[in-house]
């Protein structure tokens, strides 16, 4: 099996070279690992060019934003399993894309997710939020659940089959995805019980009353697009559930 890894950027070299080494210190023997970078000028493209053919791909140009630069990246992915890491995030530890590949092909599963830390952005080693997915039930998304997309591993034919991310829904374009492929059409889904991912806090979907009203509306649109109706407080227990991730 084949996994490739995308990573979107845009002006990030403070971050990106410990993203990028994240990726490459994995032990899995068939990754690919893929760049699409939005025409940076801070000094990003410098540093990815400096992996030479450790990265198997590297795309530099103006792009409609960060779902626009994922659908490129799945657009040209030659995995057989597909994940998605920004270029603030990395990996936990080396045998993250190990342990996905074992989990997805103990059932032939078509996708797998795991655990997610948001840790201080000056001190990685300061975790600020816990995110512990549990285990997926058939409905889960009705009660506000929803897995970390940075942990979020797919096979390439369920993009083809399904689609891809959706431009016009802002920052829950991974929310309408993951709502679309699993509470929707029933991919099958697997969970791995152990931290992924560590991502550096500061989400601006959240920030601001303004900013978690406006998602808000974009959730709500995610249902409606997929013909798909939530109870009345599906939308509210979704950023609810995260009080709960707080350390």
């Amino acid at each position: 099996m084949k996994v490739s890894i995308i990573t979107v950027v845009y002006n990030g070299a403070q971050t990106i070279r410990q993203c990028i080494e994240s990726v490459l210190a994995q032990d899995f023997p068939s990754v690919e690992y893929i760049i699409i970078d939005g025409n940076s000028t801070d000094g990003t493209q410098e540093i990815v060019r400096s992996y030479g053919r450790a990265v198997a791909r590297f795309v530099s140009e103006p792009d409609s934003g960060i779902y626009d630069a994922m659908n490129k990246g799945i657009q040209i992915a030659s995995g057989d399993v597909i994940g998605i890491l920004n270029a603030d995030d990395f990996y936990a530890y080396v045998s993250v894309i190990k342990d996905v590949v074992n989990q997805l092909s103990a059932g032939n599963f078509q996708a797998c997710y795991g655990d997610l830390q948001y840790v201080d952005a000056s001190d990685e080693n300061i975790v600020k939020r816990q995110w512990n997915s549990g285990k997926y039930s058939s409905g889960a998304f009705l009660n506000g659940w929803m897995p970390p997309h940075p942990t979020f591993f797919v096979q390439k034919e369920v993009y083809e089959k399904f689609g891809k991310f959706r431009l016009d829904l802002g920052s829950a374009a991974d929310y309408e995805l993951m709502l679309r492929l699993v509470h929707k059409h029933g991919i099958s889904i697997t969970y791995v019980p152990k931290v992924l991912v560590k991502m550096r806090i500061g989400g601006v979907s959240n920030s601001t009353l303004k900013n978690r009203l406006a998602a808000n509306r974009n959730d709500l649109k995610a249902w409606k697009i997929n013909n798909l109706r939530p109870r009345f407080y599906t939308l509210w227990l979704k950023p609810l559930r995260k009080l709960i991730q707080f350390i």
